[in-house]
This record gives C-alpha cells, sequence and structure tokens, in this order.
C-alpha cells in the first residue's frame, strides 16, 4: 500500500509513525512545506505526480484546509481510501462524496474500555449521558507558547468546540444524533486566545435519550469522563486513569482497567481496522453528524 500523508505538523508526524510500522504499507510520501531527508515531498497537493499511485490519502492538515484538499482528492481519484483527522471540517459544508470512501480520525472510538462499554449497553436502556472532557490550554503542547498554536486561533479552525469534539463523536456513537439542543459556546477565561475555551450544550437525542457535554480549555486539573445512566446500572469511564466502573441498584461494583495502553496504540487499532473491518471506524455520514451538531451550536452562539 503506498501512502500519501497531507500536512506534516505533530499529528501528521504521528499518523506517520504508526502508519510506517504496519506491514499493510509499503512506502509514505508526503505533501509539506518541510524539506524531510530521504522523503519524497510535495510542496503541496496540486503538484503531487500521478495522484492515483496512492492507495490511502491522509489529511493531518490544519481544520480549514480540509475541505478545499477533500473536494480536490474527490474530483482528482477514484476508488481510493480517504482519511480526513477530525473535525471534518470548521463548519458545515455542503460536499457529496462519491467517488471515494472517506472516513473520519475519533481515534477515541477505539478505547478498548469505551469499546467495551458500547458492547455492555447494547441491549440496555439509556437514560442519560454525560461527558466532560477539560485541559489547561497552556500544558497541552508543553514545548510551544499556547498562543501560537492554531487551537487559540479561530480563523485556523481553532477553538474548544473544534479541538475536543471527540465528545460529540462518541456521545452520537452511543446514543444517537442530538438533535435537541442548548448551548454555549464562549470564550470566559484569561487565556490570550481568540477562539472559544468553553462549550456546554445539554439536549436529547433521536433515541429520546439526554445528554449533556461539557468541554473546556481551561480546567487546571485534566479530566476526560464520561456518565451512562441506563435503567438498571451507571457506568463511568475514565479516560485518564483507564478505568470503567458499573454499579448496580443493589451498590454491587465492577470494575474494569486497561492500563498499558501504548501511546500509539489507538491510532494503530484505527487505521488497521481501515484496513480490515470498518467496524468502529468513523464513517463520512457519523462525521457529518457530528459538524451538524458543530453546526447548531455555532449557529446558537453567533
Amino acid at each position: 500500500m503506498k501512502v500519501l500523508i497531507i500536512g506534516f505538523g505533530s499529528i501528521g508526524q504521528r499518523h506517520y509513525d504508526v502508519l510506517s510500522q504496519l506491514s499493510e504499507v509499503q512506502n509514505i510520501d508526503l505533501v509539506t512545506k518541510q524539506n524531510i531527508e530521504n522523503k519524497i515531498c510535495y510542496k503541496k497537493l496540486e503538484v503531487v505526480n500521478n495522484i492515483n499511485q496512492y492507495d490511502y490519502f491522509l489529511i493531518a492538515s490544519e481544520t480549514n484546509k480540509h475541505f478545499e484538499q477533500l473536494k480536490y482528492l474527490e474530483k482528482n481519484i477514484k476508488n481510493k481510501i480517504i482519511f480526513c483527522e477530525k473535525p471534518l471540517f470548521e463548519s458545515k459544508q455542503d460536499i457529496e462524496i462519491k467517488n471515494n470512501i472517506v472516513f473520519v480520525g475519533y481515534v477515541l472510538r477505539f478505547h478498548p474500555l469505551l469499546e467495551k462499554l458500547k458492547e455492555m449497553i447494547k441491549k440496555e436502556k439509556i437514560i442519560l449521558v454525560n461527558a466532560k472532557c477539560g485541559q489547561y490550554l497552556p500544558s497541552w503542547r508543553p514545548n510551544t507558547d499556547y498562543k501560537n498554536c492554531y487551537s487559540a486561533k479561530k480563523d485556523e479552525g481553532g477553538g474548544v468546540l473544534l479541538d475536543l469534539s471527540h465528545e460529540i463523536d462518541y456521545v452520537q456513537w452511543l446514543a444517537g444524533q442530538i438533535n435537541e439542543i442548548k448551548s454555549y459556546q464562549v470564550k470566559i477565561s484569561d487565556l490570550e486566545i481568540n477562539s472559544d475555551d468553553l462549550t456546554m450544550l445539554i439536549g436529547k437525542t433521536n433515541q429520546d435519550i439526554f445528554v449533556n457535554i461539557s468541554i473546556d480549555y481551561i480546567s487546571k486539573i485534566t479530566h476526560r469522563r464520561l456518565l451512562v445512566e441506563t435503567l438498571e446500572y451507571t457506568y463511568e469511564l475514565d479516560f485518564i486513569e483507564n478505568k470503567l466502573v458499573k454499579k448496580d441498584k443493589a451498590g454491587f461494583e465492577e470494575i474494569f482497567s486497561s492500563s498499558n495502553i501504548k501511546r500509539n496504540y489507538m491510532f494503530e487499532q484505527m487505521h488497521l481496522d481501515i484496513f480490515n473491518q470498518q467496524k468502529n471506524i468513523c464513517t463520512f455520514k457519523e462525521a457529518l453528524e457530528v459538524m451538524q451538531t458543530i453546526s447548531t451550536i455555532q449557529e446558537q452562539n453567533r
């Protein structure tokens, strides 16, 4: 398999590290303004030689470039697999994919405990899902000035709603499309950024499940937790501690853990799923549904 990675910032480099270890991948070329030793590098997508020589295309550029790059690929290649980093776009776009298959990088779907939770609640009546994620933006990338990263810049597709849209994706993956929404998308901290640092929503899905999502750049205590209430049980998944708790009405508790998750484990599983079963990977349709929720929040808070 020949791979073309478009964008070679930190996330593009991470995908490169993962893919270069997989036996399915024979060759990786890059679209980047950087000069990488011993690699074929194209300065931009439009100058790639014989673009149909590649089997797998990976869009890992800034969010505000995704739409044009995906549109270009859809027009110029056929019967290929395109992977696009999340979120799909910075705002809702009208695009039809007919010539290729597109998947989107909501990698938390490949957390072993989230996969386990999805399996456990499959036959249960879910009544409430509560997801909360927060991390202080200056601590995200310790070796860079947070004010210069794309997260800080609204015009580059930054902001917590887009950055942490994982929460919207996995809540909809578990509970269905959120179709009744009340939301806040605001900048409330003293961070020197022009993007949103807090997004909160309450809503109801097309499966009549109530949801509550809160994501932020402001919490000095890093956390990522998911609470699922069913008629019979409460499930709490702590992504930081890698711990899943299941508790029944009588107070009986089961604890599942998943220690030793290597740094790139979920990325590796995600690409392998694309190459093989395509079981858990976020489809283009599902990613558009995430964009629909994002778009509703953006419109409510203009």
